[in-house]
């Protein structure tokens, strides 16, 4: 059975390090200090959207469709890793004003599919 390396302490949550390897054909065996890579520090949860990510291109209505989401769940879960990564959030839910939105379609300045999509927070 294959397992992966823990990324963070079970008992306290913080980075864990390497010191040893070891090769399975050679037996040769390396010590000392040695940090995880940053995607080892994702979790589960993390990994798998990645992976979808990537295998979806970054294509937003790819990923939606796949694991059932809304888009500025996609876009939250997105930001989430980025920032586990060790990367500053660019992105931050824009705020939807309703009243403004339903006042734009009643004054005819858009379409009751742009006032959707407004709405869900998609543009």
């Amino acid at each position: 059975m294959k397992r992966e390396v823990l990324g963070k302490c079970p008992v306290c949550g913080e980075e864990l390090y390497v010191t040893k390897v070891s090769c399975h054909k050679c037996h040769t065996h390396i010590e000392g200090n040695f940090t995880l890579c940053k995607f080892c520090k994702l979790t589960e949860e993390q990994k798998k959207f990645v992976e979808i990510f990537i295998k979806s291109r970054g294509n937003i209505k790819e990923i939606e469709k796949e694991l059932g989401i809304s888009y500025p769940t996609v876009r939250g879960r997105l930001e989430n890793v980025i920032e586990a990564l060790g990367y500053s959030p660019k992105y931050t839910a824009p705020t939807v004003n309703k009243k403004e939105v339903l006042k734009k379609l009643n004054d005819g300045e858009i379409t009751p599919e742009e006032a959707v999509k407004l709405l869900q927070g998609e543009e």
